[in-house]
């Protein structure tokens, strides 16, 4: 399906090109990227650039490909073709822990917690590549790794009243309220420290007033702590609220870029989720 955006070749959501204000290295770089599984191709030939604290939506029906991109991004599948850039490194072909290392952090659309972990330790446990003592210093128990693991406590309850989680630190996470089950996810994946957020449906099961506490929050993580965020969600009110640009997939393919405004009016859009006797219908009344 080809790309039916308006947009001009300089359109920076094109691989290799970057928005006004952009540093000339986006912090990420998709480039043709293309999963098959078996005969099924899951995502074809997908590009993007993401410029410096960007925050951009990637949208589509079910089914569409979006998560699928999110896994080649971070390394749970080897892409068929293409590449993944962060920054000036190649990543597509690395291990997840390699990628994460290196400063990119992502959640789940179904809420992936240590249930029967403390709200604490679930945080904790994101700061294990910083934690900068060996196998031995903790089986001994030696003086580094004291107080290492002090350090890294009094870091992970600092993070927790950022998101006014210390009230709740020592309570299980199977305890939480939905809601909150996604401010911990969240609060972990930013523990890993990194330059590049992917959020995949952090709306998913929240009420009104739970979306609208996620959608400050967004924007609270991005500025506070500079970063980068590529965003999955069918929440349409959540997008086109808080987003500066949208990525649309159907089939595995993109289908449109543009800013809120841009895809809300773009008729192939429209045809892609309600289809196009429907989409026809609602356009001639």
């Amino acid at each position: 399906m080809a790309d039916t955006s308006t947009k001009p070749a300089g359109d920076p959501g094109a691989s290799g090109s970057s928005g006004p204000g952009a540093s000339a290295t986006p912090v990420l770089d998709i480039r043709e990227l293309t999963k098959f599984f078996g005969g099924l191709c899951a995502v074809k030939n997908f590009s993007l650039a993401l410029p410096h604290g960007a925050l951009w939506g990637l949208i589509g029906p079910n089914g569409a490909g979006k998560t699928t991109v999110f896994n080649l991004i971070t390394g749970l599948f080897p892409p068929s073709s293409g590449q993944v850039n962060f920054g000036n490194e190649r990543v597509d072909g690395l291990e997840p822990h390699e990628i994460t290392r290196m400063g990119v952090a992502r959640t789940f659309q179904n809420i992936r917690l240590f249930s029967n972990l403390s709200v604490l330790d679930n945080v904790r446990i994101a700061y294990h590549p910083h934690a900068g003592y060996g196998l031995y210093d903790a089986i001994i128990r030696t003086s580094k790794f004291v107080a290492r693991e002090r350090e890294l406590t009094e870091k992970a309850l600092d993070f927790l009243s950022i998101f006014k989680l210390e009230g709740i630190a020592e309570e299980s996470a199977r305890n939480l309220p939905y809601g909150q089950q996604r401010r911990v996810e969240i609060a972990r994946a930013l523990a890993c420290e990194p330059r590049l957020l992917l959020l995949d449906e952090p709306a998913a099961g929240m009420n009104p007033r739970e979306i609208v506490e996620l959608m400050d929050l967004i924007h609270f993580i991005r500025d506070r702590f500079k970063l980068t965020i590529l965003l999955i969600e069918h929440q349409m009110r959540v997008v086109m609220s808080i987003c500066e640009r949208i990525t649309v997939m159907d089939f595995g393919e993109v289908i449109a870029r543009g800013t809120p405004k841009e895809i809300q009016g773009n008729q192939t859009v429209v045809e892609a989720y309600l289809g196009k006797g429907v989409a026809g219908s609602a356009a001639g009344r």
